[in-house]
């Protein structure tokens, strides 16, 4: 197990580990206190964190799982505070790793003075550190274990797989409270088959990272980030079946509202604010023309009425 260096000195250094997949509120909580007792104490805020995901590896998963990358996951934690994020890779021998030895040689390495946890943190082999194991080993090595309660929602709990599975079921509401702020994706303008413009209705094509989970197939209204200026979208997520009998990969289209600018080869990021529908098939082009028409007047409507929190992840 390794840890890089970091430009600056880490010495009595509060830290915090954990996967922080997705940035959702429970995880903010730990960071505030993370930051707010780093700063009273003059020391850095240090966030321990992995990839793969450590349920990924373990687990072998291959479909499409992470709620942020580990691009956006540094982006957000900065924004929020963090000094440093150090991610180290989860492997088998990371795995097999008993609680005591990865402490030891995180301590070793990083010589923290203060560890913050989630109520229910557990680290090891089979789990196996918990907090009172924790505190033990924070009083052998001369560091301090805070664990911060369960941040809840509408008396509802919070966790990143509640959010995965909202999002798999189109619950976009859910997802964006349990997060604090409107999920998103990043991704790059690529061309596709121009069908949206041969009728009529321009669409971006968006590729992103295969890791991303994407919202289930559906239309939505949506925000799109182009060169740090905002502009009101319908998206498209799913697998066209108006023009295509057997589903063929998902395709993320995405038609601006009152925009024409060329924009191939961007960089994009889109912020979704609430489902319109679910994907269908429709008889016809021009049924499917009618309903477009529908969506971006729905768009419009949830767009500008749009309440949601400041967006942590731009």
């Amino acid at each position: 197990m390794g840890v890089k260096k970091i430009g600056f000195s880490m010495k009595r250094a509060w830290i915090t580990i954990g996967s922080f997949d997705g940035i959702h509120l429970g995880h903010q909580k730990i960071i505030e206190n993370l930051v707010k007792g780093a700063k009273k104490n003059g020391v850095p805020a240090i966030v321990i964190t992995f990839y793969p995901h450590p349920a990924v590896h373990i687990r072998n998963i291959s479909d499409t799982y992470y709620l942020t990358s580990p691009e956006e996951k540094d982006q957000i934690l900065s924004k929020l505070g963090v000094n440093s994020v150090l991610t180290m890779c989860f492997d088998h021998s990371v795995s097999q790793l008993s609680p005591r030895d990865f402490i030891n040689t995180l301590h070793r390495q990083l010589k923290f003075t203060c560890l913050l946890v989630g109520y229910d943190f557990r680290l090891g082999i089979d789990r196996e550190g918990d907090l009172k194991t924790l505190e033990y080993l924070g009083d052998e090595m001369g560091f301090c274990v805070q664990a911060i309660k369960p941040f809840q929602k509408q008396s509802k709990p919070i966790s990143s797989s509640i959010i995965r599975s909202a999002l798999k079921k189109g619950d976009l509401s859910t997802a964006n409270t349990m997060l604090g702020y409107p999920y998103s994706i990043e991704g790059t303008v690529v061309h596709g088959d121009d069908r949206g413009k041969h009728i009529g209705i321009p669409t971006a094509n968006l590729s992103v990272w295969k890791k991303k989970l994407l919202p289930s197939a559906g239309v939505y209204a949506a925000f799109i980030f182009i060169n740090k200026k905002r502009f009101s979208t319908v998206v498209n997520i799913g697998f066209r079946p108006t023009f295509y009998k057997i589903p063929v990969q998902k395709t993320i289209e995405v038609h601006i509202l009152n925009f024409s600018d060329q924009i191939y080869g961007m960089q994009i990021k889109l912020q979704f604010i609430s489902r319109l529908r679910k994907e269908k098939k429709f008889g016809s082009v021009k049924e499917l023309k009618i309903q477009v028409q529908k969506d971006i007047s729905d768009a419009e409507e949830a767009l500008s009425n749009d309440t949601s929190p400041t967006d942590i992840s731009s």
